[in-house]
C-alpha cells in the first residue's frame, strides 16, 4: 500500500520579505522572547505595586489598619516550603499599602488567568502576537482552555519547578533562597528551550496536551491541516531537523496508517495475556500478605495496650484505696504509695496526683506529690493547668476572708510549684505546650506561703503563655526561640514562644533570647530587659512603662503604639524599628540607636536622647517638647511637621534633615548659652562643631524667633531672612 506524502508549500512567504520584523528571528528565539515578555508582564504587576506599598508603609504618616487576612494567609502558605521566617497572624500597615499589597498578589493571578484564557481561545497572547507565535492543536485548532491549564500550569509551572524545589530541598544549600530561584529558572528555561524528538523539538507542555508551537507569520503547515499525525521521517530529513523550524519539522512527516504506531501499554497486555495474568497474580499475592501481616502488627499492638492499661488500671485501683483508706499506714508507706502512682504513666493516676496535691497539707507529702508528678512529665501539665485555673477562681472568690484566702493561696502555690518544677526539668521540650491563662504570678509573702517562677537559664521555646500572669517571675539567660524541626534557624517552623495579652510586670527577662516572639499587647511594665534579644519581636501595642532595656537589642521589632514612658533604652538597639504612635515621655535613650527607625507621630516629651543616633529616622509629627537631643545625630531625618518646642538640639547635627513645618518655639541651638544682652547669639567657641546646621533649610520651619534666624545665618543654615 502507497502512503501518501505531505509536501511543503512552496507558497509560504520568504523570511527575506519580513526583514527587520520579529519573524526575521528564528522560531526558537520569538518563543522564547514570548515566554520572557509574559513572564516579565506578571511579576512587574506584583512586584510594582508590593515595591509601592512598601514605601508608603515605611514612610507614610497615614493611619494605619489590620492587614488583610487574604494576605496573611498567603503569607503563611508561602514561608513554610520556603523555609522563610515565621510569619505572624497580625501586622498593621497604612490603608494605600493594604490595597496595594492586595493588588500585588491579585494582579499577577488576574494577568495570568487572562493570558491563559487568550492562549486556549485563540492560540495566542498578546506577547506571543507581538512575535508572530501561535500554539495549536493537531487539527490546527486553539487548544482549549483546560487544555493551556495543563499545558501552562503543569507542563510549564508545576513540573519544573517541583523538581526545582525538590533539588535544592534536600541539598546541602538548603534553606538558600537564591540558589533555589537560580535552580528553578534553569528548569524552567530548561523546559522551554523544549526536547528533541522524533517530530522536532516539542516542550513537555506542548506533549502533555499534543500541542505545537508554530510561526503564525507563515501559512499553516500542510502536516497539521491534514489530521492526526502518526509517521516518521524519510531518510536524510532527520539529520536537518534540529536546526528547522518546528512548523517544517512537522510539514515533512509521512503520513503512515500501518508503519510507525506506539504500541500502547494496553496492546502489550492484550498480545501476552499469561504474562499479564501471572503479575497480576503476583501483585495480589504481594498485596494479600501486607494486608496479613499489618493486621497481624495492629491486632498484637492493640492487645499490648489494653493489657498495660489493665495492668495500671488494677495497680491505680491498690494504691487508691491504701491512700483513701482510714487505715493508720505510716507517713512512709503513704510517699512510697505517691511515688508509686506517678510511675504509671497513667491518665486516671495523673488525675489523682493533681487532686491530691490540691488538697494535702503535709509538707512531706506535698514533696512526694510533686515528685511524683515530675516523674509524669509535661503530660500532667494539662490537668495542672485546669486545677490552677480553678484554684485562682477560688481565691478570687475567698473575698476578704482570711483563712479562706490563706488556705487556698497555699494550695495554689503547691500547685505552682509542682508546674515550675516540671518546665525546669523538661527544658527544651515544652515547645507547643499550653500555658495559656495560667497563674504562675508571684504572690504571697515570705512569711507565710510565697511563690516566685524561676526558670533562669530555660529552654521555653513554643510554649504559648498567652494571657498568663508571669509577674515577677525570673527567666534570665533563657531561651523562648529554637530551632524547628528542619534544625535550622530562621525558618518557618521555628519553635517561638507566645506571650500575647501576658501580664509580665517586673519580670526579669536580662540576658533572654526573645527574638521573633510574640509579646503584643502583653503587659512588661517595671520589667528587666537588659541586654535582651528582642530583635524582630511583635511588641504591638505593649505596656513597656519604666522596663529596663539598657543594651537590649531591639532592631526590626515591632512596637506600633507601645507604652515606654519612663523606660531606659540607654545603648539600645533601634535600628530599623518600628515605633509608629509610641509613647516614650520622660524616656531615656542616651546613645541609643534608632538609625532608620520609624518614629513616625511618636511622643518623646522631657526624654533624654543625648548621643543618640538618629541618621535616616522617620520623625514625622513627632513630639519632642521639651526632650534633651544634645550632641544626637539627627542627619538626613524626617523632621517633617515635628514639634521640637523647647528641646534642647544644641551640637545636635540636623544636616540634610528635612524640618518642613517642625516647630521651634523655644528650641535651642547654639552650643553655648545665649546672651541677649551681648548680641543675639553668642559667638562659639574655637573648636565647636559649627556646621551643625550648615546647608539646612529652615525656610517653612515655625516660630523661629529672631535669636534662632541669627544662629542659623551665622552657621551656614538657610533662611529666607539671611545676609
Amino acid at each position: 500500500m502507497t502512503t501518501p506524502t505531505v509536501r511543503r508549500n512552496n507558497n509560504q512567504p520568504s523570511s527575506s520579505k519580513n526583514s527587520g520584523k520579529p519573524a526575521s528571528l528564528p522560531l526558537s528565539t520569538r518563543r522564547f522572547f514570548a515566554w520572557v515578555t509574559e513572564i516579565s508582564l506578571v511579576v512587574v504587576s506584583g512586584l510594582v505595586p508590593f515595591g509601592v506599598g512598601t514605601f508608603i508603609n515605611q514612610k507614610s504618616d497615614l493611619s494605619r489598619v489590620p492587614l488583610n487576612p487574604v494576605l496573611g494567609a498567603t503569607e503563611r502558605l508561602v514561608t513554610r516550603p520556603l523555609a522563610l521566617p515565621v510569619s505572624y497572624d497580625t501586622r498593621n500597615v497604612s490603608w494605600p499599602t493594604n490595597f496595594l499589597w492586595t493588588l500585588g498578589l491579585l494582579a499577577p493571578i488576574t494577568l495570568t488567568a487572562w493570558q491563559w484564557f487568550l492562549l486556549g481561545k485563540t492560540g495566542s497572547t498578546i506577547p506571543k502576537r507581538w512575535f508572530g507565535v501561535r500554539v495549536v492543536t493537531e487539527n490546527a485548532t486553539p487548544p482549549g482552555v483546560l487544555a493551556v491549564i495543563v499545558r501552562e500550569g503543569v507542563g510549564r509551572t508545576a513540573i519544573p519547578i517541583t523538581v526545582a524545589y525538590y533539588l535544592w530541598r534536600f541539598s546541602p544549600f538548603f534553606p538558600q533562597l537564591a540558589l533555589f530561584v537560580f535552580v528553578a529558572v534553569s528548569m524552567l528555561i530548561a523546559e522551554g528551550m523544549s526536547f528533541p524528538s522524533k517530530l522536532g523539538r516539542r516542550g513537555l507542555h506542548n506533549k502533555l496536551i499534543g500541542a505545537y508551537t508554530v510561526d503564525a507569520t507563515k501559512p499553516m503547515p500542510p502536516a497539521l491541516l491534514s489530521g492526526k499525525m502518526r509517521g516518521q521521517t524519510t531518510r536524510g530529513n532527520s539529520e536537518q531537523w534540529a536546526n528547522q523550524d518546528e512548523e517544517a519539522a512537522i510539514a515533512s512527516i509521512v503520513i503512515s496508517p500501518e508503519s510507525g504506531r506506539e504500541i500502547s501499554l494496553w496492546r502489550r497486555m492484550r498480545r501476552n495475556p499469561s504474562l499479564t495474568m501471572g503479575a497480576a497474580a503476583a501483585l495480589s499475592i504481594v498485596a494479600v500478605l501486607s494486608t496479613l501481616i499489618a493486621a497481624q502488627v495492629y491486632i498484637q499492638t492493640q492487645q499490648n495496650q489494653r493489657a498495660r492499661e489493665e495492668r495500671n488500671g488494677k495497680q491505680f485501683e491498690e494504691l487508691e484505696k491504701r491512700l483513701k483508706s482510714n487505715s493508720n499506714i505510716s507517713l512512709e508507706e503513704r510517699r512510697s504509695a505517691i511515688l508509686a502512682l506517678g510511675t504509671l504513666k497513667d491518665d486516671q493516676a495523673t488525675k489523682f496526683l493533681v487532686n491530691l496535691l490540691a488538697g494535702e497539707n503535709n509538707p512531706v507529702l506535698l514533696d512526694s506529690i510533686q515528685q511524683s508528678l515530675v516523674t509524669v512529665g509535661l503530660e500532667a501539665i494539662p490537668n495542672l493547668r485546669s486545677m490552677n485555673q480553678f484554684l485562682t477562681s477560688e481565691l478570687e472568690a475567698a473575698g476578704n476572708n482570711p483563712t479562706e484566702q490563706d488556705l487556698r493561696q497555699r494550695r495554689l502555690h503547691a500547685n505552682q510549684r509542682a508546674i515550675n518544677k516540671i518546665l525546669a526539668v523538661y527544658t527544651g521540650k515544652v515547645n507547643d505546650l499550653d500555658l495559656s491563662r495560667i497563674q504562675l504570678g508571684q504572690s504571697g509573702s515570705p512569711s507565710t506561703s510565697f511563690f516566685g517562677l524561676v526558670l533562669d537559664k530555660a529552654d521555653l521555646w513554643g510554649a504559648n503563655f498567652r494571657n498568663a500572669n508571669l509577674s515577677q517571675a525570673s527567666f534570665k539567660s533563657s531561651r523562648f526561640r529554637g530551632l524547628g524541626e528542619d534544625g535550622r534557624i530562621d525558618t518557618y517552623d521555628d519553635w517561638i514562644a507566645d506571650f500575647t495579652n501576658a501580664r509580665l510586670t517586673g519580670a526579669n527577662f536580662s540576658d533572654a533570647n526573645l527574638s521573633r516572639v510574640l509579646m503584643n499587647r502583653a503587659d512588661l511594665s517595671r520589667a528587666n530587659l537588659n541586654k535582651a534579644n528582642l530583635s524582630g519581636t511583635r511588641l504591638l501595642a505593649a505596656n513597656l512603662s519604666s522596663a529596663q532595656l539598657m543594651g537590649a537589642d531591639l532592631r526590626g521589632a515591632i512596637l506600633e503604639n507601645a507604652s515606654l514612658t519612663g523606660a531606659d533604652l540607654g545603648a539600645a538597639k533601634l535600628n530599623e524599628t518600628d515605633l509608629f504612635g509610641a509613647r516614650l515621655g520622660r524616656a531615656i535613650a542616651v546613645g541609643t540607636q534608632l538609625s532608620y527607625a520609624n518614629l513616625t507621630k511618636t511622643h518623646w516629651q522631657e526624654a533624654d536622647l543625648s548621643d543618640a543616633d538618629l541618621d535616616h529616622a522617620n520623625l514625622n509629627e513627632a513630639n519632642f517638647g521639651a526632650a534633651r537631643l544634645v550632641n544626637a545625630n539627627l542627619r538626613s531625618a524626617n523632621l517633617q511637621d515635628a514639634n521640637l518646642r523647647n528641646a534642647d538640639l544644641s551640637v545636635a547635627d540636623l544636616r540634610g534633615a528635612n524640618l518642613a513645618g517642625a516647630d521651634f518655639q523655644g528650641t535651642i541651638l547654639a552650643p553655648g548659652r545665649q546672651d541677649p544682652s551681648d548680641q543675639f547669639v553668642q559667638t562659639p567657641s574655637a573648636g565647636s562643631k559649627s556646621a551643625l546646621v550648615k546647608g539646612v533649610d529652615f525656610t517653612q520651619v515655625k516660630n523661629l524667633d529672631p535669636k534662632q534666624i541669627a544662629y542659623i545665618c551665622t552657621q551656614g543654615g538657610i533662611h529666607p531672612r539671611c545676609p
